[in-house]
Protein backbone atom coordinates (compact mmCIF):
# COMPACT_ATOMS: atom_id res chain seq x y z
CA UNK A 1 0.00 0.00 0.00
CA UNK A 2 1.27 3.66 -0.81
CA UNK A 3 2.77 4.95 2.24
CA UNK A 4 0.86 7.98 4.16
CA UNK A 5 -0.37 9.86 7.28
CA UNK A 6 -2.99 9.79 8.87
CA UNK A 7 -4.63 12.45 10.76
CA UNK A 8 -7.10 11.52 13.40
CA UNK A 9 -10.00 14.15 14.73
CA UNK A 10 -11.18 13.32 17.96
CA UNK A 11 -12.30 16.27 19.65
CA UNK A 12 -15.68 18.31 19.35
CA UNK A 13 -17.84 18.39 22.60
CA UNK A 14 -20.19 15.29 21.83
CA UNK A 15 -23.09 17.39 22.89
CA UNK A 16 -25.57 14.70 21.54
CA UNK A 17 -23.96 12.61 23.87
CA UNK A 18 -24.29 14.52 26.57
CA UNK A 19 -20.88 15.50 26.75
CA UNK A 20 -19.62 11.52 27.03
CA UNK A 21 -16.07 11.26 25.60
CA UNK A 22 -17.16 9.89 22.86
CA UNK A 23 -13.55 8.38 21.16
CA UNK A 24 -13.21 6.49 24.70
CA UNK A 25 -17.18 4.89 24.11
CA UNK A 26 -16.80 0.89 24.21
CA UNK A 27 -17.78 -0.93 20.84
CA UNK A 28 -17.67 -4.81 20.89
CA UNK A 29 -15.39 -4.12 24.28
CA UNK A 30 -13.38 -1.56 22.48
CA UNK A 31 -13.16 2.01 22.46
CA UNK A 32 -14.07 4.12 18.88
CA UNK A 33 -10.63 5.70 18.77
CA UNK A 34 -9.00 1.91 18.92
CA UNK A 35 -11.28 0.43 16.44
CA UNK A 36 -10.58 3.30 13.54
CA UNK A 37 -6.65 3.04 14.74
CA UNK A 38 -6.73 -0.12 14.01
CA UNK A 39 -7.84 -0.08 10.38
CA UNK A 40 -5.51 2.24 9.29
CA UNK A 41 -2.38 0.59 11.22
CA UNK A 42 -0.28 0.91 8.27
CA UNK A 43 0.50 4.50 8.23
CA UNK A 44 3.81 6.28 8.64
CA UNK A 45 2.76 8.26 11.54
CA UNK A 46 -0.71 8.92 12.77
CA UNK A 47 -1.32 12.14 14.47
CA UNK A 48 -4.78 12.87 16.74
CA UNK A 49 -5.99 15.82 17.21
CA UNK A 50 -7.66 15.46 20.63
CA UNK A 51 -7.28 14.75 24.44
CA UNK A 52 -4.65 12.46 25.50
CA UNK A 53 -5.62 8.91 26.22
CA UNK A 54 -4.21 5.12 26.17
CA UNK A 55 -4.26 4.27 22.81
CA UNK A 56 -4.30 0.69 21.52
CA UNK A 57 -0.66 1.83 19.59
CA UNK A 58 1.42 4.52 19.41
CA UNK A 59 0.51 8.26 18.00
CA UNK A 60 0.90 12.16 17.88
CA UNK A 61 -0.84 14.09 20.21
CA UNK A 62 -2.29 17.21 19.18
CA UNK A 63 -4.79 20.20 19.67
CA UNK A 64 -6.71 22.36 17.49
CA UNK A 65 -6.03 26.49 18.17
CA UNK A 66 -8.10 27.51 19.65
CA UNK A 67 -9.40 24.65 21.50
CA UNK A 68 -13.20 23.80 20.36
CA UNK A 69 -12.41 25.03 17.24
CA UNK A 70 -14.19 22.92 15.03
CA UNK A 71 -13.07 20.40 12.18
CA UNK A 72 -10.78 22.33 10.09
CA UNK A 73 -9.45 24.08 12.58
CA UNK A 74 -8.26 20.61 13.66
CA UNK A 75 -6.91 19.64 10.54
CA UNK A 76 -5.10 22.17 9.98
CA UNK A 77 -3.06 21.07 13.48
CA UNK A 78 -2.97 17.93 12.45
CA UNK A 79 -1.75 18.56 8.95
CA UNK A 80 1.58 20.45 10.18
CA UNK A 81 2.46 17.24 11.81
CA UNK A 82 2.73 15.36 8.83
CA UNK A 83 5.05 14.52 6.03
CA UNK A 84 3.42 12.13 3.94
CA UNK A 85 2.10 13.13 -0.03
CA UNK A 86 -1.34 11.45 1.09
CA UNK A 87 -2.85 12.05 3.99
CA UNK A 88 -5.94 9.85 5.15
CA UNK A 89 -8.49 12.48 7.10
CA UNK A 90 -10.73 10.21 9.95
CA UNK A 91 -13.25 11.01 12.69
CA UNK A 92 -12.71 9.06 15.55
CA UNK A 93 -16.26 7.63 16.01
CA UNK A 94 -16.14 5.06 12.71
CA UNK A 95 -17.40 1.76 14.69
CA UNK A 96 -17.51 -0.37 11.69
CA UNK A 97 -14.05 0.99 9.24
CA UNK A 98 -12.16 -1.27 7.77
CA UNK A 99 -8.58 -1.63 5.91
CA UNK A 100 -9.96 -2.09 2.54
CA UNK A 101 -12.30 0.79 2.66
CA UNK A 102 -8.38 2.88 3.67
CA UNK A 103 -6.84 1.12 0.70
CA UNK A 104 -9.82 2.06 -1.54
CA UNK A 105 -9.26 5.78 -0.68
CA UNK A 106 -5.72 6.10 -1.08
CA UNK A 107 -5.86 3.97 -4.23
CA UNK A 108 -8.28 6.48 -5.64
CA UNK A 109 -6.46 9.35 -4.61
CA UNK A 110 -3.42 8.43 -6.69
CA UNK A 111 -5.75 8.59 -9.72
CA UNK A 112 -3.78 11.27 -12.09
CA UNK A 113 -5.47 14.43 -11.83
CA UNK A 114 -7.33 13.94 -8.64
CA UNK A 115 -6.24 15.96 -5.34
CA UNK A 116 -8.01 12.70 -3.11
CA UNK A 117 -10.90 10.53 -2.62
CA UNK A 118 -13.59 10.31 0.15
CA UNK A 119 -16.33 8.56 0.78
CA UNK A 120 -19.88 8.65 0.19
CA UNK A 121 -22.45 7.30 2.44
CA UNK A 122 -25.97 5.12 1.36
CA UNK A 123 -27.54 8.35 0.87
CA UNK A 124 -24.89 9.45 -1.71
CA UNK A 125 -23.73 12.04 0.99
CA UNK A 126 -19.96 13.15 0.93
CA UNK A 127 -18.12 12.34 3.89
CA UNK A 128 -14.60 14.61 4.26
CA UNK A 129 -13.81 13.01 7.26
CA UNK A 130 -13.44 9.55 5.46
CA UNK A 131 -11.28 10.62 2.86
CA UNK A 132 -7.75 10.66 1.81
CA UNK A 133 -5.68 13.71 0.23
CA UNK A 134 -3.06 14.73 -1.27
CA UNK A 135 -0.91 16.31 1.32
CA UNK A 136 0.18 19.87 -1.71
CA UNK A 137 -3.80 20.82 -2.14
CA UNK A 138 -5.00 19.45 1.21
CA UNK A 139 -2.34 22.46 2.54
CA UNK A 140 -2.63 25.12 -0.10
CA UNK A 141 -7.04 25.26 0.24
CA UNK A 142 -6.33 25.29 4.19
CA UNK A 143 -4.12 28.13 3.86
CA UNK A 144 -6.25 30.08 1.16
CA UNK A 145 -9.54 29.73 3.54
CA UNK A 146 -7.42 30.74 6.52
CA UNK A 147 -6.54 33.96 4.25
CA UNK A 148 -9.73 34.43 3.17
CA UNK A 149 -11.63 34.17 6.87
CA UNK A 150 -9.00 35.38 9.14
CA UNK A 151 -8.68 31.42 10.48
CA UNK A 152 -9.90 28.13 10.70
CA UNK A 153 -11.75 28.27 13.09
CA UNK A 154 -15.84 27.47 13.33
CA UNK A 155 -16.17 26.88 9.27
CA UNK A 156 -17.37 24.03 7.90
CA UNK A 157 -15.76 21.32 6.38
CA UNK A 158 -17.64 21.93 2.85
CA UNK A 159 -15.25 24.74 2.49
CA UNK A 160 -12.10 22.20 1.64
CA UNK A 161 -13.95 20.16 -0.04
CA UNK A 162 -16.05 22.30 -2.50
CA UNK A 163 -12.62 23.12 -4.92
CA UNK A 164 -10.65 19.86 -4.60
CA UNK A 165 -10.94 17.61 -7.29
CA UNK A 166 -11.86 14.69 -5.58
CA UNK A 167 -12.64 11.40 -6.26
CA UNK A 168 -16.05 9.10 -4.95
CA UNK A 169 -15.99 6.08 -2.94
CA UNK A 170 -18.45 3.74 -2.29
CA UNK A 171 -18.03 1.32 0.57
CA UNK A 172 -20.85 0.51 1.48
CA UNK A 173 -23.25 1.39 4.43
CA UNK A 174 -20.62 0.41 7.56
CA UNK A 175 -17.38 2.33 6.47
CA UNK A 176 -19.20 5.95 6.66
CA UNK A 177 -21.17 4.66 9.69
CA UNK A 178 -20.76 7.17 12.72
CA UNK A 179 -21.72 7.56 16.12
CA UNK A 180 -23.23 11.04 17.08
CA UNK A 181 -25.94 9.48 19.76
CA UNK A 182 -26.59 7.23 22.04
CA UNK A 183 -28.99 5.35 19.53
CA UNK A 184 -26.21 4.92 16.71
CA UNK A 185 -24.00 3.56 19.65
CA UNK A 186 -26.50 1.51 20.27
CA UNK A 187 -26.91 0.19 16.75
CA UNK A 188 -23.44 -0.61 16.32
CA UNK A 189 -22.90 -2.75 19.21
CA UNK A 190 -26.36 -4.60 17.99
CA UNK A 191 -25.03 -4.61 14.49
CA UNK A 192 -21.77 -6.27 15.75
CA UNK A 193 -23.47 -9.37 17.10
CA UNK A 194 -25.22 -9.95 14.05
CA UNK A 195 -24.87 -13.28 12.56
CA UNK A 196 -22.18 -13.68 10.36
CA UNK A 197 -20.30 -10.67 11.91
CA UNK A 198 -19.84 -11.90 15.77
CA UNK A 199 -17.17 -14.60 15.26
CA UNK A 200 -14.84 -11.70 13.42
CA UNK A 201 -15.58 -8.95 15.75
CA UNK A 202 -14.66 -10.82 18.47
CA UNK A 203 -11.61 -12.43 17.05
CA UNK A 204 -11.10 -8.98 16.30
CA UNK A 205 -11.29 -7.94 19.75
CA UNK A 206 -9.72 -10.72 21.48
CA UNK A 207 -6.44 -10.24 18.86
CA UNK A 208 -6.26 -6.50 19.61
CA UNK A 209 -6.91 -7.29 24.00
CA UNK A 210 -3.76 -9.70 23.83
CA UNK A 211 -1.96 -7.96 21.69
CA UNK A 212 -1.50 -10.52 18.76
CA UNK A 213 -0.75 -9.75 14.95
CA UNK A 214 -1.61 -13.02 13.62
CA UNK A 215 -4.24 -14.36 10.44
CA UNK A 216 -6.17 -17.32 11.81
CA UNK A 217 -7.95 -19.54 10.07
CA UNK A 218 -11.43 -19.27 11.95
CA UNK A 219 -12.86 -22.45 10.04
CA UNK A 220 -9.93 -24.91 11.05
CA UNK A 221 -10.24 -23.88 14.59
CA UNK A 222 -14.35 -24.28 14.80
CA UNK A 223 -14.02 -27.55 13.09
CA UNK A 224 -11.42 -29.10 15.47
CA UNK A 225 -13.51 -27.94 18.31
CA UNK A 226 -16.58 -29.36 17.08
CA UNK A 227 -14.86 -33.13 16.51
CA UNK A 228 -13.00 -33.04 19.41
CA UNK A 229 -16.30 -32.07 21.07
CA UNK A 230 -18.22 -34.75 19.25
CA UNK A 231 -15.22 -37.35 19.50
CA UNK A 232 -14.03 -36.71 23.29
CA UNK A 233 -15.94 -34.96 24.92
CA UNK A 234 -17.65 -31.39 25.10
CA UNK A 235 -15.01 -30.06 27.61
CA UNK A 236 -12.76 -31.38 25.26
CA UNK A 237 -13.62 -28.23 22.71
CA UNK A 238 -11.56 -25.27 24.48
CA UNK A 239 -9.18 -27.48 26.07
CA UNK A 240 -7.83 -29.17 22.97
CA UNK A 241 -8.09 -25.30 20.95
CA UNK A 242 -5.99 -23.75 23.84
CA UNK A 243 -3.58 -26.57 24.03
CA UNK A 244 -3.20 -26.23 20.15
CA UNK A 245 -2.25 -21.99 20.32
CA UNK A 246 0.11 -23.17 23.07
CA UNK A 247 1.79 -25.98 20.69
CA UNK A 248 2.05 -23.68 18.21
CA UNK A 249 3.29 -20.63 19.80
CA UNK A 250 5.79 -22.98 21.30
CA UNK A 251 6.79 -24.18 17.79
CA UNK A 252 6.58 -20.98 16.44
CA UNK A 253 8.99 -19.03 19.13
CA UNK A 254 10.35 -16.20 17.23
CA UNK A 255 9.35 -16.25 13.86
CA UNK A 256 6.87 -13.90 11.92
CA UNK A 257 3.19 -13.63 11.40
CA UNK A 258 2.77 -15.99 8.59
CA UNK A 259 5.00 -18.85 10.39
CA UNK A 260 2.66 -18.94 13.56
CA UNK A 261 -0.30 -18.93 11.60
CA UNK A 262 0.85 -21.95 9.77
CA UNK A 263 2.17 -23.35 12.90
CA UNK A 264 -1.34 -23.02 13.94
CA UNK A 265 -2.99 -24.68 10.85
CA UNK A 266 -0.35 -27.58 11.44
CA UNK A 267 -1.37 -27.96 15.37
CA UNK A 268 -4.67 -27.89 14.09
CA UNK A 269 -4.59 -30.42 11.68
CA UNK A 270 -2.84 -32.76 14.55
CA UNK A 271 -5.63 -32.41 17.26
CA UNK A 272 -8.16 -33.17 14.36
CA UNK A 273 -6.47 -36.18 13.23
CA UNK A 274 -6.57 -37.15 16.54
CA UNK A 275 -10.14 -36.59 17.58
CA UNK A 276 -11.53 -38.39 14.59
CA UNK A 277 -9.17 -41.03 16.04
CA UNK A 278 -10.75 -41.11 18.95
CA UNK A 279 -14.48 -40.78 17.26
CA UNK A 280 -13.55 -44.00 15.14
CA UNK A 281 -12.70 -46.13 18.32
CA UNK A 282 -15.66 -45.13 20.33
CA UNK A 283 -17.86 -45.88 17.18
CA UNK A 284 -16.29 -49.24 17.24
CA UNK A 285 -16.92 -50.02 20.28
CA UNK A 286 -20.04 -49.08 20.30
CA UNK A 287 -20.60 -51.46 17.46
CA UNK A 288 -18.36 -54.15 19.27
CA UNK A 289 -20.87 -53.58 22.01
CA UNK A 290 -23.83 -53.99 20.07
CA UNK A 291 -22.68 -57.03 18.42
CA UNK A 292 -21.77 -59.00 21.95
CA UNK A 293 -25.59 -58.02 22.86
CA UNK A 294 -27.64 -59.13 19.59
CA UNK A 295 -25.03 -62.00 18.32
CA UNK A 296 -22.94 -62.74 15.38
CA UNK A 297 -23.67 -59.73 12.60
CA UNK A 298 -21.58 -61.77 9.85
CA UNK A 299 -19.11 -58.88 10.13
CA UNK A 300 -14.63 -58.89 11.09
CA UNK A 301 -14.48 -59.75 15.26
CA UNK A 302 -13.65 -56.34 17.43
CA UNK A 303 -10.08 -55.70 17.32
CA UNK A 304 -9.49 -58.47 14.42
CA UNK A 305 -6.11 -57.10 14.04
CA UNK A 306 -4.94 -58.22 17.46
CA UNK A 307 -5.25 -62.08 17.09
CA UNK A 308 -3.13 -63.93 18.88
CA UNK A 309 -2.11 -60.99 21.40
CA UNK A 310 -4.60 -62.25 24.18
CA UNK A 311 -6.16 -59.25 23.94
CA UNK A 312 -10.28 -60.09 24.51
Amino acid sequence: MTAYDVIVLAGGAAKRLGGADKPGVRVGGRALLDRVLAACDGAARTVVVGGRRATARPVVWTSEVPQGGGPLAALGAGLRLTTAERVLVLSADLPFLAPGTVGALLDAAGQPGREGALCTDPDGRDQPLVAAYRAEPLRRELALIATEYGSLAGLPLRLLTADLDLARVDAGPDAAFDCDTWDDIAAARARIREHGAVLDEWITSVKNELGIELDVDTAVLLDLARDAAHGVARPAAPLTTFLVGYAAARASAGAGPDEAAAAVAEASRKATALALRWEAEAEAAESAGGDAAGGPTGGAKPDAGREGTGTP
